[in-house]
């Protein structure tokens, strides 16, 4: 590779440092920029933006490179946060991770690295990038470690974006970034791993959220319609969700119904228009299974949507590829999934992520999925809405 000059995200953490290091040791003209992105109570203890500085400054002086502080803080409650509220306002739950990248560190941060004469920005991102000669395109490739891939989470990013990135760790397992980060004596090689909301830090959400959303009580009912507890308000609760609920006294029968007389409870559904929450006991609960969703949103990483078929897909972040179909949906933009398996607690506002092997080829917004209760509805119906 022809050295360049190379902007990157030190975000404080190991992965951007050992990512500058590699670059510098490739002998690029290597500068960096620390991104403040949130200023909301920024002196307490979740909100670690001073500390991340300090390491990634600390880290900027061993590599011997340049460091910025660059505040994008207005970008992202303009562009990431703002979005954020509005879908859990709806009842959806949203991943801010995805917008961020797609907003903040591969447009603004992607801008003012161009603005520095930057050839190529980078992150400590684990995923990898490539031109494809035989299809003439860029392509996102899944990061070499498993355990630690982030594809799903940059599935929005465009040719020109991936034109200009590099991924320096993308070839790396999460033991070898740690191993280069103690070996080269870098300050934060022990660092333990973010886990929180993008730039939010890690914090009680119903708390967080509860700053800025109104809270409206109702009633949570079994799948009889039994009032079996009260929530808070629609917006502090997702699919799937087992914490929280405050549910007791009432037990659902039946291990066909996937639990049993003491089995837990999950948050199945949400009836926006009654102000209910839905949940039903047992994890493998047809309520929480579905073969099929449809999403809309779409963003495809070669600039076009893949031909119709049969691919793998991802409909949260943790979790296994699950061989599926991408069909057309039923109005412009939209797309269909169909499942070999049933998915576990599919989720409006979430992504849905598809891979051809270890090929990212993009994907788009949840809206909907048909549980496993409702697929007596015919296979050409359309998916309701997984929170009506």
């Amino acid at each position: 590779m022809k050295k360049m000059r190379v902007v990157v995200g030190l975000s404080g953490g190991v992965d951007s440092a050992v990512a500058a290091w590699l670059l510098k040791a490739q002998g690029h003209e290597v500068v960096s920029i620390f991104m403040k992105n949130w200023e909301d109570d920024d002196d307490s203890e979740y909100c670690s933006s001073n500390v991340d500085f300090v390491d990634a400054a600390a880290v900027a002086d061993v590599i011997g490179i340049e460091i910025e502080h660059v505040n994008f803080a207005a970008d992202y409650k303009d562009r990431v946060f703002a979005e954020f509220l509005r879908e859990y306002s709806s009842g959806r739950t949203p991943n801010p991770d995805v917008l961020c990248n797609a907003e903040i560190k591969f447009k603004a941060f992607l801008d003012h690295a161009m603005r520095l004469g930057a050839e190529k920005i980078a992150t400590g991102h684990y995923a990898r990038a490539r031109f494809n000669d035989a299809v003439q395109r860029h392509e996102l490739l899944k990061g070499l470690d498993p355990s630690k891939d982030q594809s799903y989470f940059l599935h929005r990013l465009t040719q020109a974006q991936l034109a200009r990135t590099l991924f320096p760790v993308g070839e790396l397992h999460k033991s070898e970034v740690r191993r280069i980060a103690a070996e080269i004596g870098l300050p934060n090689a022990k660092k333990k791993d973010s886990t929180g909301i993008c730039f939010i830090g890690e914090r009680p959400f119903r708390e967080f959220l509860g700053r800025y959303l109104q809270t409206r009580p109702g009633p949570i009912k079994d799948q009889r319609g039994r009032t079996i507890g009260e929530h808070v308000g629609l917006s502090f609760y997702t699919l799937g969700q087992r914490q929280g609920l405050g549910i007791g006294g009432v037990k659902e029968k039946g291990a066909q119904r996937g639990g049993g007389d003491h089995a837990p409870w999950f948050v199945a559904r949400k009836d926006m228009a009654s102000n209910t929450l839905i949940a039903v006991q047992g994890h493998d609960h047809p309520w929480l299974l579905s073969r099929e969703l449809v999403f809309d949103d779409a963003a495809w990483i070669a600039g076009a949507p893949p031909a119709l078929g049969g691919y793998s897909a991802k409909t949260r972040y943790r979790q296994q590829d699950a061989p599926c179909t991408l069909a057309a949906g039923s109005g412009a933009g939209s797309f269909r999934l169909r499942f070999t398996e049933p998915q576990w607690a599919v989720t409006p506002g979430q992504s849905a992520v598809l891979y051809d092997g270890a090929v990212c080829l993009g994907g788009g917004v949840i809206t909907g999925a048909r549980t496993l209760d409702r697929q007596h509805a015919g296979a050409d119906a359309a998916p309701a809405p997984a929170n009506a």
